[in-house]
């Protein structure tokens, strides 16, 4: 008989792993349940169609809108209201359940939105889906006021758009007064704010918004400072929360997200989690955690897949690691970039000319790094932390001097 595979999750995670799994077994049932309308398509590419570089098609996961229907693939576009393991189905938000024999939840997560009075008013958007840039993009004129909650990854990748797009910017950062403080360290976060306010954006480090009010004049915004600043368009980029709430009462076990074993089996059997939403393993610490990151949903995609269809594959951990691009200054995080107990560190700061290396070593192995305005470096970095080579002699000499990132990568993975 055959096999009965859904996926619920229409981004990069469920999409691979819908691929895979016809690929795997031709004569399985594959349904792929996508909580919004139209083709599947990539979150990452929404700032890019903002900034006017692509248009909705380009955000598209495959641009072939018959590429499904062709392997087979059953689009369905409803959400899963409730997962129900003892009778191996789901029921669906329209009405009407699903059967499966095996069940991959790739749901991902949304916008965290924060308690603060107004944040219904007209003119606060998200910025997460094509729904919200729809919404959004027809305010984008140039010179209108844009205010953005957040200064996190996201925040960050949102504010370069708006950017391009012409409209003057201003960041609220929030309590903690620091540009993307969960990937970079207060030196890297200072180069980076500097390198905004160079570049004509407002940054704010006063406190975090308590109030949005509208005004004639527009919208008026209170920090908890008493410093007030006014906008045409609010856009809240405070941060993602794992999109979970509908596995009440499933028996699925959740933490910060799907908790998963190296397989990507959740605490129920038949079920998987992949991408965003599931907490697997980091391969540095061997701690499950969520990176949502999409070349990891991509792979936990293809490894839930191979295991749904029957075919043992293990997935080896991810490694943090976050490369963003803020008004042409790239910077990177990697791994356990804050340092470990006991580890050891280097630093080089060029503070004049926005470059930045931070190293963190423990037990003689390469562990994390920050860098701001190096992009030579990150290849090697990654290569270091991910093969966990040891460095032996080369640790000392790059703590020196860490320029010689290159030689030792070559000399370490050679033996020497």
């Amino acid at each position: 008989m055959a096999r009965r595979y859904v996926i619920v999750g229409g981004g990069p995670a469920g999409v691979i792993a819908a691929e895979t799994l016809r690929h795997q077994d031709a004569s399985g049932s594959v349904t792929l349940v996508c909580g919004e309308p139209g083709p599947p398509y990539s979150r990452m590419a929404i700032p890019y169609a903002m900034a006017g570089k692509i248009d909705e098609a380009g955000t598209w996961l495959r641009k072939d809108w018959n590429h499904y229907e062709a392997l087979g693939i059953r689009l369905l576009h409803d959400r899963v209201a409730t997962v129900e393991p003892a009778a191996k189905r789901v029921r669906l938000a329209a009405g009407g359940e699903l059967s499966y024999d095996a069940l991959l939840i790739a749901t991902g997560s949304s916008p965290a939105r924060p308690r603060i009075p107004g944040l219904d008013l007209p003119g606060v958007h998200s910025c997460w889906t094509l729904e919200d840039l729809r919404r959004i993009d027809p305010m984008l004129q140039p010179g209108r006021r844009v205010l953005l909650l957040g200064a996190g990854f996201v925040a960050c990748i949102i504010l370069q758009s708006l950017v391009q797009r012409g409209v003057k910017v201003t960041v609220s950062c929030g309590a903690s007064g620091r540009m993307v403080r969960s990937m970079m360290d207060e030196t890297a976060g200072g180069m980076i704010m500097r390198w905004c306010r160079a570049k004509g954006v407002e940054v704010l480090t006063a406190g975090r918004p308590t109030a949005i009010e509208q005004r004639d004049t527009g919208l008026r915004i209170t920090l908890d400072s008493g410093k007030t600043t006014e906008a045409d368009l609010v856009i809240v980029g405070t941060g993602v929360k794992t999109n979970t709430a509908f596995l009440d009462g499933s028996g699925i076990a959740v933490d910060d997200g799907i908790v998963v074993d190296q397989y990507l089996r959740t605490s129920v059997d038949g079920i998987w989690a992949a991408g965003d939403v599931a907490q697997g393993f980091n391969c540095c610490t061997g701690l499950r955690e969520v990176h949502a990151i999409q070349p990891t949903a991509v792979e936990h995609g293809r490894i839930a897949a191979m295991n749904m269809s029957g075919i043992p594959t293990e997935f080896g951990g991810s490694l943090s690691m976050n490369t963003l691009e803020t008004l042409g200054l790239i910077s990177c995080s990697f791994g356990q970039w804050m340092g470990r107990d006991g580890g050891e560190q280097v630093r080089v700061v060029d503070e004049d000319h926005f470059r930045y290396l931070r190293l963190e070593f423990f037990d003689g192995r390469l562990v994390g790094a920050n860098t701001v305005g190096m992009t030579n470096e990150i290849g090697i970095i990654r290569g270091l932390i991910q093969t966990r080579l040891r460095l032996g002699a080369w640790l000392e000499r790059l703590k020196r001097d860490p320029s010689r990132l290159a030689e030792a990568y070559v000399a370490c993975a050679q033996g020497v």
